[in-house]
């Protein structure tokens, strides 16, 4: 029986959360399933992104990464989300993409998926379990069925002990890290194959 499909789906301003959603395919792939990689679309003017170098060099990093679609929201089984915290919420770019996915919402085209996030920001206290938090609060609505790592694997305690979800200090991806998404996007694959079982 194939695994299941799953969209990693990330928005990633100076490359913290583009390397998270990577190694989160990498990983889901390795546990059997059929894995998506895909961006949402950039909102901030271009002027904005091409004055700021950092910006500019993620941007073009990722420019042969598919944009998320529609299509993919209902091909997938499950979600692993991969955001920066923004004032305490997610980037305003995945909000964006969210926020247009009101039609498939109302004809329950995004219920009984499976659903995982992770995030960043400056700091540790910067606003990230509240990021993962509103995330899920997100995904409640849709009828998504929630798949955190909590406390499952040592990883997670290497990595900061964040049960919600993984969460980075900006730029500070790092192999502690790297297991934790690891096993929170194998964790992901694992509990979707049952539910699609």
């Amino acid at each position: 029986m194939p695994g299941p499909n799953i969209a990693v789906i990330f928005y990633s301003t100076y490359g913290t959360n583009h390397a998270v959603a990577e190694s989160a395919a990498e990983a889901a792939r390795k546990a059997g399933a059929e894995v998506r990689l895909l961006r949402v679309r950039e909102t901030a003017p271009d002027d904005v992104v091409k004055g700021q170098d950092a910006w500019k060099d993620q941007a073009e990093k990722m420019a042969d990464i598919p944009v998320a679609s529609h299509d993919d929201m209902t091909w997938a089984d499950g979600y692993f989300i991969s955001a920066p915290t923004r004032y305490g919420v997610s980037a305003s770019q995945l909000r964006a993409f969210i926020d247009t996915l009101g039609p498939l919402w109302m004809e329950g085209k995004l219920a009984n998926k499976t659903f995982t996030a992770t995030t960043s920001a400056q700091n540790a206290h910067g606003g990230q379990e509240a990021t993962l938090l509103s995330l899920y609060t997100t995904a409640m609505h849709w009828g998504a069925v929630l798949v955190p790592p909590g406390y499952t694997d040592q990883s997670i305690f290497d990595a900061g002990g964040n049960p919600y979800g993984y969460s980075a200090n900006a730029g500070g991806f790092d192999d502690k890290g790297k297991a934790a998404v690891a096993h929170q996007a194998k964790r992901l694959v694992e509990m979707t194959a049952k539910l699609k079982g």
